[in-house]
């Protein structure tokens, strides 16, 4: 009797110790889950001092949670890189460079092509100026397609010429973002569908 007394007693201190471990464990897990989980939305916020040096809290937001605006952002910075030009080749060189970050070789046989065209010395010789406003840009994320709307002024010394200009393309996310490459995205297959003028306004020279 006395020796089943203590195969018992020796059975429950195993359970007891057993469920006590697990319970540990358990606990233990449950704490890193609501750590981690904390630590996460506490990388999301950051200080930022204004100019009287309080602090202001700002919100991060998830990567994908925006990325559509993201992508309009870059199809709007690579298009205003290279469609806005001053009759300076340092500046266009400059302007060329900064947008071909944006995109894959599509963009840079575009610029090759109207290299080879003359484009770029027209705008030089005729003292052009060309802006582009954008109007609309059409985004489909699932198929990572996009289409760009917009209008591009070419005010020269004796006209000024306004024309529609209608673009597609795709996007693909790169890993990493850069100071070249801000958005982490890459404008691919990227072709011009629409450049056509609109409106032809003869300037008067006295």
């Amino acid at each position: 009797m006395i020796i089943k007394n203590i195969e018992s007693k020796v059975r429950l201190a195993t359970f007891l110790s057993a469920g006590s471990f697990l319970t540990a464990i358990i606990m233990v897990l449950i704490i890193s889950f609501f750590a981690y989980k904390q630590v996460s939305d506490a990388r999301k916020s950051v200080y930022l001092l204004d100019a009287n040096s309080v602090p202001l809290l700002a919100r991060q937001t998830d990567v994908q949670m925006n990325r559509a605006a993201e992508y309009r952002a870059h199809i709007n910075l690579f298009h205003t890189l290279f469609f806005n030009l001053t009759p300076d080749d340092k500046f266009i060189e400059y302007q060329m460079k900064q947008a071909m970050y944006l995109i894959d070789e599509s963009g840079a046989a575009q610029y090759n092509n109207l290299k080879e065209k003359g484009y770029f010395n027209s705008i030089l010789s005729s003292s052009a100026v060309l802006t582009i406003r954008t109007d609309s840009i059409y985004v489909d994320e699932a198929k990572k397609y996009f289409r760009y709307y917009g209008t591009q002024k070419i005010d020269r010394r004796s006209s000024t010429i306004t024309r529609s200009l209608i673009t597609e393309g795709y996007l693909s996310d790169l890993k990493k973002r850069s100071d070249n490459n801000p958005h982490a995205v890459l404008i691919t297959r990227w072709k011009t569908l629409e450049n056509k003028d609109l409106e032809n306004v003869q300037k008067n020279n006295f």
